[in-house]
């Protein structure tokens, strides 16, 4: 099943941003490298809410693995889902084997995080995959359809969406939506353009963009104001059964969709020691991202918590983080080789950022933030650059270019209708 190597064997779990990274890094190094994910690609995810909103096309924010590693001897790609990991054995068992390893590197990401309310957990959508943002889109424009037959009572349902969460997923789905229903619903349904067409962003928390500064998260709020999106701060919600959401504060909207985007949680394999497993589902690693206790096993980016006197609850759940974690397990590997001593991990925080919509956007850096025009190209731009592949920096520069100048959004398509389960 894989290649037998004289090399010791690195096994990685998860093809993300940590998991790519430290497969790249270790290209042709004396190590055989087996990165094993789910999907035989590669997905942009913070792009996802433009697939889900129409605005690109999903391969182009997906690169497939396999291409990455073209001319990489050392590394090996296979598709399958990791069952359980056998820390002792040193083995993982996956849907198409048991694969031995020498060292193994968890980048198994995130998952949602519903706070254990079921009634969210099994009727609102979520947006960590592809064909999750495919099915939002679906949807949505599903939704519409059925608003043009639908009778007075039930069309509000229908043209309610409500995102839950303000954090810079939940602000760019809602700033994106409300472009939808300004710039292409009145031309694609003129028959609902005199309706109202609500977007609702709903935040436990007191402002939007809680991670960042007081001044972005102001200015984030007044560009989700003036696109007409309803914030509701302050706020949880409680429930919501498919037709009804109900807020913590009794508001009862009535929605035929609800994003979440409020809580994330590691994504944890079967097998993981108990002892090392925090409450938020992430695995206790040291500062070289060793799982604690077991010196071949590591663990980078969202599943890996590595705390300090100086950040207690971990690092941020971004892909920064598990990109500069993977270039340092991939340089511990090679002075391991070395016989030198292993470096910890310090991060360098290069900022943050968020876009709201067409021309509005925030950026914090560590010594500026600002807002704006500006801050929106500038998080076009480092977009643009951080996506892998020529052609998929083309494609999505092209569909950016088209719907700034046209006001519209290229991909309008109910390919593959979304059934509830």
């Amino acid at each position: 099943m894989i290649p037998v190597s004289p090399l010791k064997r690195i096994v990685i779990a998860g093809g993300g941003f940590g998991g790519m990274a430290l497969a790249k890094a270790l290209r042709n190094k004396p190590y055989q490298v087996v990165l094993i994910d789910k999907n035989n690609y590669h997905t942009f995810q913070p792009l996802l809410y433009q697939v889900a909103t129409g605005g690109l096309e999903p391969d182009s924010i997906a690169f497939p693995l396999r291409k990455v590693f073209h001319g990489a001897e050392n590394v090996v790609f296979r598709m399958a889902e990791i069952i359980n990991v056998d820390f002792d054995k040193k083995n993982v068992d996956t849907t198409i084997g048991t694969i031995a390893f020498d060292f193994l590197v968890l980048a198994t990401g995130s998952a949602n995080n519903f706070f254990n309310n079921t009634s969210v957990a099994e009727n609102a959508m979520t947006l960590k995959s592809v064909s999750e943002a495919l099915n939002i889109r679906s949807l949505v424009l599903q939704n519409l359809e059925a608003a043009l037959v639908a009778d007075e009572k039930d069309r509000q349902a229908l043209l309610n969406i409500v995102v839950a969460g303000a954090g810079p997923t939940g602000v760019e789905v809602a700033g994106a939506l409300a472009e939808l229903r300004r710039h292409v619903i009145p031309n694609d349904y003129p028959e609902l353009k005199n309706l109202a067409i609500n977007i609702y962003i709903v935040e436990a928390s007191e402002r939007v963009l809680a991670s960042m500064s007081e001044k972005s998260s102001e200015k984030a709020l007044l560009f989700l104001k003036k696109l007409g999106v309803i914030p509701r701060l302050n706020v949880k919600l409680d429930s919501y059964d498919g037709n009804t959401a109900v807020l913590s504060d009794g508001t009862i909207i009535p929605t035929k969709i609800v994003v979440w985007s409020a809580g994330v949680k590691g994504k944890l394999t079967g097998g993981i020691p108990e002892s090392v497993i925090t409450p938020g589902s992430r695995i206790e690693v040291n500062s070289f991202c060793q799982v604690k206790g077991f010196d071949s096993v590591y663990a980078l980016g969202d599943v890996a918590m590595l705390s300090s006197k100086e950040n207690p609850k971990g690092f941020p759940m971004v892909a920064p983080v598990a990109i500069q974690q993977a270039d340092l397990i991939a340089k511990n590997f090679l002075r391991m080789k070395e016989g030198k001593e292993l470096k910890a991990f310090h991060y360098f925080d290069k900022g943050s950022m968020a876009t709201v919509g067409r021309n509005k956007a925030v950026v914090d850096l560590p010594f500026i933030s600002f807002q704006g025009l500006f801050a929106w190209f500038a998080w076009m731009f480092v977009h643009l650059m951080s996506l892998v592949g020529f052609r998929n920096k083309l494609m999505v520069f092209i569909n950016w270019l088209w719907s700034y100048f046209s006001y519209d959004r290229a991909v309008r398509l109910i390919i593959r209708p979304y059934k509830k389960k």
